[in-house]
């Protein structure tokens, strides 16, 4: 509605006269008052009610003030005492003893100037006595403090010297029985260090044809260790090859193939079902485990037989034949009394065949789900490279390429072997202190992938040319007990901005929220300088451009 309305009166009969009207709009909501519904119709009344606008007091242009006074309310109220006391004196005709009395004599009269230097001098003097007791107390809390912090500092020591001496027990343990590639880069790599030594002690103490002769031992007696090591590898080779074939498949085709089928219900509870194939599965895992069971008695070792060939006789097949002949002959080996180790290559074969008809769906039909299908051949052509050294064509996985690298190189089996021929480095400190990086990358769940394109031999090269082995702060050079972490916390990790610290020293740094308040200048300084070299030589590498120039834009923000 308009603010102004013209309304049209009848003054006449025939006569009509225009009056505007000024509509003042409520500065309130009128209240609800109520109503009606209308039942047959359904129309809703509500009560209305009007008020119009209430006159203002003219002004006298004096300020009125209102006052109100207040008396004071008294009532009185007699109080009486619950006991009621007197004293009498003696008088004529009452005699009072006064053995009870006690005669009061008037003290030493004192000013309340004396009064007040009594209590300051009585304050002091409780003041004193708490001040000694307070300060007991806090010697006895730095005490017992000292106390504990001698003993945490001890009991740190000794788990760090634990930690040490164990680690060095393992390492001497694989070096005594080496299983994995990193054993042996280990023993390759004492195997230098000490040619080395020996290299340096015959050029320091023997001349002429001595130390040729000198020098020819020692060649030779390298060549020796070097077959020693290669037995040792051989012998692991085989046995890992075994244990790869136990928990790839025994593991993963047999325990899934017996596994029942599992289901969540609406109330939350599981349901399980054996079907025909986890039983079948079942079936076989179970006569698997007892022909590859080694010192058992004849009587158990033929009905275990004879349990295998009613299982395989069920499918007529070259695979199956092959498996029943090769349990006949073993029979008859046994009733023959032919010793046990003459026949580890016989039981060898069976067990070979029989995991082989297992991972066949005809006869485990569950197995079909297990069994990684043949890829099409033409589609694996982009991710196969050729390596020059070996002449075979490999995988890209085979391929060790550093963030630097623009074309492929030599695969893993090439740059193992060739370290272990000419340099003889132990990879194993950089490949440890690069895992927990990308640990504690993952923990910080912030979406950082610079850590996950560097290499090992990038991070090598970080380390050994831009932080010299050493800690930043400690200048600690054992390596086991080094880690890198974020050099400012509220940004990724990159080459840029990292530090290398020890253990306890990177636990402390990761706590600090000011940089510039907590490290000197120079020490900031020192720290910027080898980010710059950082920078230099990842700044070669295409797939770190972009990551650089963005953190450029961000300091530059800054």
């Amino acid at each position: 509605m308009p603010d102004v309305i013209t309304v049209s009166v009848q003054t006449g009969s025939d006569s009509f006269r225009d009056v505007v009207v000024k509509i003042e709009r409520p500065t309130y909501n009128k209240p609800f008052l109520g109503g009606f519904r209308n039942v047959s119709t359904g129309v809703e009344f509500h009560n209305a009610g009007s008020q119009t606008k209430p006159k203002k007091r003219p002004d006298k242009g004096i300020q009125l003030l209102c006052k109100e006074t207040q008396t004071v309310v008294e009532k009185n109220k007699p109080q009486q005492t619950r006991n009621t006391t007197s004293t009498q004196m003696t008088k004529i005709g009452l005699y009072v003893s006064n053995m009870t009395d006690k005669l009061i004599t008037p003290g030493k009269y004192f000013t309340a100037e004396e009064y007040h230097k009594r209590r300051l001098k009585a304050v002091i003097v409780l003041q004193k006595y708490f001040r000694r007791w307070h300060a007991i107390n806090l010697v006895q809390n730095l005490k017992e403090q000292w106390r504990l912090r001698l003993a945490l500092e001890a009991q740190e020591e000794l788990r760090k010297k634990k930690e040490k001496e164990d680690k060095l027990r393992r390492e001497y343990e694989k070096k005594l029985n080496p299983k994995t590639k990193e054993d042996f880069e280990l023993l390759y790599h004492d195997l230098e260090l000490w040619m080395q030594e020996e290299t340096e002690r015959i050029n320091r103490t023997l001349t002429g044809a001595e130390r040729k002769a000198a020098l020819c031992a020692l060649l030779e007696e390298e060549t020796q260790l070097i077959a020693c090591i290669g037995m040792h590898k051989l012998d692991a080779n085989v046995e890992n090859q075994q244990k790869a074939i136990f928990q790839l498949l025994v593991l993963q085709i047999f325990l899934k193939c017996a596994q029942p089928r599992r289901w969540k219900a609406y109330d939350g509870k599981i349901t399980e079902m054996d079907t025909k194939n986890s039983l079948r599965g079942k079936e076989l895992l179970e006569i698997y485990h007892s022909i590859s069971t080694k010192d058992i008695p004849k009587d158990e070792r033929t009905s275990v037989l004879l349990t295998l060939k009613c299982t395989v006789k069920e499918h007529e097949c070259k695979l199956t034949q092959e498996i029943v002949a090769l349990i006949d002959r073993e029979v008859d080996l046994m009733s023959r009394e032919v010793k046990e180790c003459n026949l580890e290559g016989l039981r060898k074969r069976i067990c070979t065949l029989f995991l082989q008809y297992i991972k066949i769906p005809e006869f485990n039909p569950r197995v079909s789900g297990l069994l990684k299908v043949p890829q099409d051949p033409l589609k694996l052509y982009k991710n196969v490279y050729f390596c020059h050294s070996c002449e075979k064509y490999l995988a890209a996985t085979e391929f060790l390429l550093p963030a630097n690298s623009r074309t492929i190189g030599r695969c893993r089996s090439c740059y193992q072997l060739d370290n272990e021929a000419r340099q003889r480095e132990a990879y194993l400190k950089y490949r440890l202190i690069l895992e927990n990086l990308r640990k504690s990358e993952v923990d910080y769940q912030d979406d950082s992938k610079i850590v996950f394109l560097v290499q090992l031999p990038d991070l090598q090269y970080l380390i050994e040319n831009v932080w010299n082995c050493q800690s930043a702060l400690s200048a600690c050079s054992d390596l086991y007990d080094l880690v890198m972490v974020r050099w400012d916390k509220q940004h990724e990790w990159s080459p840029w901005n990292t530090i290398l610290l020890t253990k306890e020293e990177a636990d402390a740094h990761l706590k600090i929220c000011n940089l510039q308040k907590t490290y000197e200048g120079p020490f900031i300084y020192r720290i910027e300088q080898k980010h710059i070299r950082a920078k230099n030589y990842f700044s070669q590498i295409p797939a770190m451009s972009s990551y650089l120039h963005r953190s450029n834009n961000q300091a530059n923000a800054n």
